[in-house]
């Protein structure tokens, strides 16, 4: 019996390890909902692929990647610059900022905040920078498409920017 190896992603490193952090960073706190994976999975593959047949790869593709549970301390060392980086440390901010799980619950609770504190601590990015980002993150407002629509734009932006 030969053993298959699977096909390298559609997308590129740099866009992977970028989806990971972030996706990491959703998880910190245990909970995705089915409903937010489905939509990372279409906007992600929208923006990666051309048309319907090489998105549907795309999603397939992100689907099992978004699954793995990588740490961080893996993950930060592939960003090559200082705005990924930085990309990385707002999109992490707001994620755990964007919701609660419960209304009893704070915008970020206590495993968020560990795994923010870890990010930040792996990113090694100046204190004044750090400030100056979540300031600029908490400025954002998540628009009527979701936290989910909002981070795949500012990737979006960053790739092709």
């Amino acid at each position: 019996m030969v053993l298959q190896t699977p096909p390298p992603p559609s997308i590129s490193p740099r866009q992977m390890n970028l989806l990971r952090i972030v996706a990491s960073m959703a998880w910190s706190d245990g909970h995705l909902a089915s409903e937010e994976i489905d939509l990372m999975l279409d906007r992600f593959s929208g923006m990666f692929a051309a048309d319907a047949p090489q998105q549907t790869q795309v999603r397939h593709e992100l689907q099992d990647y978004l699954m793995q549970n990588i740490p961080l301390e893996e993950l930060t060392p592939k960003l090559q610059t200082v705005e990924e980086r930085e990309l990385v440390l707002k999109l992490g901010y707001e994620v755990i900022r964007s919701s609660s799980r419960t209304s009893e619950e704070p915008k970020i609770n206590s495993e968020e905040a560990i795994a923010y504190q870890k990010l930040t601590q792996l990113l090694d990015l100046p204190a004044d920078t750090v400030q100056r980002i979540e300031a600029e993150a908490s400025e954002v407002t998540i628009e009527s498409g979701g936290l989910v629509d909002t981070l795949a734009r500012q990737i979006e932006q960053f790739i092709q920017g």
